[in-house]
Protein backbone atom coordinates (compact mmCIF):
# COMPACT_ATOMS: atom_id res chain seq x y z
CA UNK A 1 0.00 0.00 0.00
CA UNK A 2 1.65 3.11 -1.27
CA UNK A 3 1.62 5.88 1.29
CA UNK A 4 0.00 9.72 0.83
CA UNK A 5 2.80 12.88 1.63
CA UNK A 6 0.99 13.35 4.87
CA UNK A 7 2.04 10.12 5.92
CA UNK A 8 5.22 9.91 4.54
CA UNK A 9 5.76 13.66 6.46
CA UNK A 10 4.64 12.08 9.46
CA UNK A 11 6.68 8.97 9.68
CA UNK A 12 9.76 11.48 8.85
CA UNK A 13 8.42 13.35 11.75
CA UNK A 14 8.51 10.23 14.09
CA UNK A 15 11.45 9.60 12.84
CA UNK A 16 13.51 12.91 14.04
CA UNK A 17 11.27 14.29 16.93
CA UNK A 18 9.99 10.94 18.69
CA UNK A 19 12.69 10.31 20.77
CA UNK A 20 12.20 14.23 21.77
CA UNK A 21 8.67 14.39 22.19
CA UNK A 22 8.79 11.22 24.27
CA UNK A 23 11.71 12.16 26.33
CA UNK A 24 10.07 15.67 27.25
CA UNK A 25 6.40 14.10 27.41
CA UNK A 26 7.30 11.57 30.07
CA UNK A 27 9.53 14.28 32.33
CA UNK A 28 6.58 16.87 31.96
CA UNK A 29 3.36 14.28 32.95
CA UNK A 30 5.94 12.96 35.64
CA UNK A 31 6.53 16.16 37.53
CA UNK A 32 5.36 18.95 35.76
CA UNK A 33 7.23 22.31 36.49
CA UNK A 34 9.21 20.72 39.02
CA UNK A 35 10.54 19.32 35.63
CA UNK A 36 12.03 22.45 34.86
CA UNK A 37 13.34 24.00 37.62
CA UNK A 38 16.64 25.46 35.83
CA UNK A 39 14.58 26.46 32.86
CA UNK A 40 12.30 28.35 35.00
CA UNK A 41 14.87 30.36 36.95
CA UNK A 42 16.94 31.66 34.13
CA UNK A 43 13.85 32.34 32.37
CA UNK A 44 12.78 34.62 35.59
CA UNK A 45 16.25 36.04 35.45
CA UNK A 46 16.02 37.73 32.15
CA UNK A 47 12.79 38.90 32.68
CA UNK A 48 13.88 40.85 36.30
CA UNK A 49 16.98 41.90 34.03
CA UNK A 50 14.63 43.20 31.42
CA UNK A 51 12.99 44.73 33.91
CA UNK A 52 15.28 45.98 36.28
CA UNK A 53 17.79 47.96 33.06
CA UNK A 54 14.53 50.18 31.84
CA UNK A 55 14.40 51.58 35.22
CA UNK A 56 15.81 54.65 36.10
CA UNK A 57 19.52 53.53 37.55
CA UNK A 58 19.14 50.20 36.54
CA UNK A 59 20.91 50.07 33.14
CA UNK A 60 23.89 51.42 35.43
CA UNK A 61 23.49 48.77 38.20
CA UNK A 62 22.75 45.94 35.22
CA UNK A 63 25.79 46.96 33.37
CA UNK A 64 27.95 46.68 36.61
CA UNK A 65 27.14 43.07 37.29
CA UNK A 66 26.39 41.72 34.17
CA UNK A 67 27.40 43.62 31.11
CA UNK A 68 30.57 42.27 28.95
CA UNK A 69 32.04 43.93 26.18
CA UNK A 70 35.91 43.21 24.86
CA UNK A 71 37.32 46.03 25.74
CA UNK A 72 36.91 45.31 29.29
CA UNK A 73 39.65 43.50 31.62
CA UNK A 74 39.54 39.50 31.01
CA UNK A 75 39.08 38.87 34.86
CA UNK A 76 35.63 41.22 35.04
CA UNK A 77 34.51 39.73 31.78
CA UNK A 78 35.06 36.53 33.45
CA UNK A 79 33.20 37.21 36.56
CA UNK A 80 30.28 38.47 34.87
CA UNK A 81 29.94 35.79 31.63
CA UNK A 82 27.55 33.86 34.22
CA UNK A 83 24.89 36.55 34.90
CA UNK A 84 25.58 38.37 30.97
CA UNK A 85 23.66 34.65 30.02
CA UNK A 86 20.63 35.88 31.13
CA UNK A 87 21.17 40.30 30.38
CA UNK A 88 19.06 40.60 27.25
CA UNK A 89 19.86 42.98 24.63
CA UNK A 90 18.19 46.52 24.94
CA UNK A 91 17.34 46.47 21.18
CA UNK A 92 15.57 42.73 20.80
CA UNK A 93 11.73 42.19 21.94
CA UNK A 94 12.00 40.38 25.73
CA UNK A 95 9.58 38.28 25.23
CA UNK A 96 11.63 36.40 22.50
CA UNK A 97 14.38 35.78 24.39
CA UNK A 98 11.75 34.59 27.38
CA UNK A 99 10.48 31.76 25.11
CA UNK A 100 13.74 31.04 23.61
CA UNK A 101 15.06 29.79 27.26
CA UNK A 102 12.07 28.50 28.70
CA UNK A 103 11.57 25.97 26.05
CA UNK A 104 15.33 24.92 25.03
CA UNK A 105 16.44 25.56 28.77
CA UNK A 106 13.34 23.17 29.55
CA UNK A 107 13.80 20.58 26.52
CA UNK A 108 17.55 20.52 27.62
CA UNK A 109 17.04 20.34 31.45
CA UNK A 110 14.68 17.18 30.71
CA UNK A 111 17.36 15.51 28.19
CA UNK A 112 20.55 16.45 28.94
CA UNK A 113 20.11 16.99 32.54
CA UNK A 114 20.53 20.25 35.10
CA UNK A 115 24.37 19.34 35.02
CA UNK A 116 25.11 19.19 31.19
CA UNK A 117 22.86 21.98 30.51
CA UNK A 118 24.61 24.25 32.82
CA UNK A 119 28.16 23.09 31.68
CA UNK A 120 26.73 23.88 27.58
CA UNK A 121 25.22 26.86 28.25
CA UNK A 122 28.05 28.49 30.25
CA UNK A 123 31.06 26.75 27.97
CA UNK A 124 29.58 28.17 24.34
CA UNK A 125 28.83 31.41 26.15
CA UNK A 126 32.16 31.94 27.27
CA UNK A 127 33.84 30.90 23.85
CA UNK A 128 31.96 33.51 21.93
CA UNK A 129 32.99 36.37 25.14
CA UNK A 130 36.48 34.81 24.60
CA UNK A 131 36.58 34.87 20.81
CA UNK A 132 34.90 38.54 20.83
CA UNK A 133 38.18 39.53 22.73
CA UNK A 134 40.63 37.33 19.94
CA UNK A 135 38.89 38.96 17.72
CA UNK A 136 39.26 42.53 18.31
CA UNK A 137 42.92 41.77 19.23
CA UNK A 138 43.80 40.55 15.25
CA UNK A 139 41.80 43.12 14.11
CA UNK A 140 39.94 43.71 10.99
CA UNK A 141 42.50 42.52 8.47
CA UNK A 142 42.20 39.04 9.32
CA UNK A 143 39.05 37.02 7.91
CA UNK A 144 37.86 36.93 12.12
CA UNK A 145 39.01 39.62 13.18
CA UNK A 146 36.89 43.17 14.40
CA UNK A 147 37.55 46.94 14.55
CA UNK A 148 38.45 48.08 17.42
CA UNK A 149 34.92 49.56 18.52
CA UNK A 150 33.84 46.40 18.03
CA UNK A 151 35.68 46.05 21.53
CA UNK A 152 32.56 48.26 23.32
CA UNK A 153 29.69 46.37 21.76
CA UNK A 154 27.84 45.32 24.75
CA UNK A 155 27.91 41.12 24.45
CA UNK A 156 24.98 39.84 26.38
CA UNK A 157 22.02 37.64 25.91
CA UNK A 158 21.16 33.89 26.01
CA UNK A 159 21.25 32.92 22.27
CA UNK A 160 24.27 31.46 22.02
CA UNK A 161 23.65 29.31 24.96
CA UNK A 162 20.60 28.80 23.30
CA UNK A 163 22.19 27.31 19.80
CA UNK A 164 24.49 25.76 21.60
CA UNK A 165 21.47 23.54 23.56
CA UNK A 166 19.62 23.08 20.53
CA UNK A 167 22.62 21.30 18.76
CA UNK A 168 23.78 19.00 22.11
CA UNK A 169 19.70 17.84 21.87
CA UNK A 170 19.81 17.22 18.32
CA UNK A 171 22.93 14.61 19.17
CA UNK A 172 21.57 13.14 22.48
CA UNK A 173 18.25 12.32 20.44
CA UNK A 174 19.97 11.72 17.11
CA UNK A 175 17.35 14.55 15.49
CA UNK A 176 20.04 14.80 12.61
CA UNK A 177 18.15 17.27 10.30
CA UNK A 178 17.56 19.52 13.01
CA UNK A 179 21.17 19.59 13.92
CA UNK A 180 22.22 20.21 10.73
CA UNK A 181 19.00 22.76 9.97
CA UNK A 182 20.46 24.55 13.48
CA UNK A 183 24.19 24.43 11.89
CA UNK A 184 23.60 25.55 8.34
CA UNK A 185 21.22 28.89 9.71
CA UNK A 186 23.82 30.01 12.29
CA UNK A 187 26.41 29.80 9.13
CA UNK A 188 24.14 31.25 6.77
CA UNK A 189 23.51 33.83 9.36
CA UNK A 190 26.79 34.51 10.03
CA UNK A 191 27.86 34.86 6.41
CA UNK A 192 24.53 37.22 5.61
CA UNK A 193 25.37 39.73 8.45
CA UNK A 194 29.00 39.32 9.34
CA UNK A 195 28.74 41.04 12.36
CA UNK A 196 29.87 39.91 16.15
CA UNK A 197 26.47 38.10 17.02
CA UNK A 198 26.19 36.23 14.28
CA UNK A 199 30.00 34.89 14.36
CA UNK A 200 29.77 34.14 18.31
CA UNK A 201 26.78 32.30 16.94
CA UNK A 202 29.09 30.10 14.66
CA UNK A 203 31.83 29.45 17.56
CA UNK A 204 28.94 28.56 20.03
CA UNK A 205 27.96 26.14 16.88
CA UNK A 206 31.73 24.36 16.98
CA UNK A 207 31.81 24.13 20.44
CA UNK A 208 28.57 22.53 21.01
CA UNK A 209 29.35 20.12 18.69
CA UNK A 210 32.93 19.38 20.50
CA UNK A 211 30.82 18.91 23.43
CA UNK A 212 28.62 16.72 21.72
CA UNK A 213 30.90 14.35 19.99
CA UNK A 214 33.14 14.12 23.05
CA UNK A 215 30.12 13.06 25.12
CA UNK A 216 28.97 10.33 22.79
CA UNK A 217 32.29 8.73 22.79
CA UNK A 218 33.80 10.03 26.01
CA UNK A 219 30.01 9.65 28.26
CA UNK A 220 30.52 6.65 29.38
CA UNK A 221 34.57 6.01 30.00
CA UNK A 222 34.88 7.43 33.37
CA UNK A 223 31.81 6.05 34.83
CA UNK A 224 33.10 2.49 33.47
CA UNK A 225 35.95 3.47 35.13
CA UNK A 226 35.10 3.89 38.15
CA UNK A 227 32.77 0.74 38.35
CA UNK A 228 35.87 -1.30 37.57
CA UNK A 229 37.51 0.04 40.05
CA UNK A 230 33.90 -0.20 42.65
CA UNK A 231 34.10 -3.93 42.08
CA UNK A 232 37.58 -5.11 41.74
CA UNK A 233 38.05 -3.28 44.96
CA UNK A 234 35.15 -5.38 46.43
CA UNK A 235 36.58 -7.94 45.39
CA UNK A 236 39.80 -7.39 46.62
CA UNK A 237 38.20 -6.69 50.11
CA UNK A 238 36.55 -10.31 49.89
CA UNK A 239 39.51 -11.77 49.15
CA UNK A 240 41.37 -9.93 52.33
CA UNK A 241 38.52 -11.11 54.76
CA UNK A 242 38.68 -15.11 53.11
CA UNK A 243 42.37 -15.14 53.74
CA UNK A 244 42.11 -13.40 57.36
CA UNK A 245 39.23 -15.95 58.51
Amino acid sequence: MRKGPLATAGAAAVAEWGTLFGAVRDGVVRKKFAAVPLATTATSLILLFSIVQHLPGGERFVNHIGVVKAALPLDVSLLRTPLSLYVPALDLPVWGALAQVFVVFGIAEIVLGRRMTLVVAYTCTLAGTLFARVGVAVGPDHLFGFPKWVAHVRDTGPSAAVVALAICIAFRCRAWFTAGLVVTMMVGEAVVLPNLAGLEHVVAVIAALLIAVSAEVFGGFWPRVLAGVGAATSVAAAASREVAA
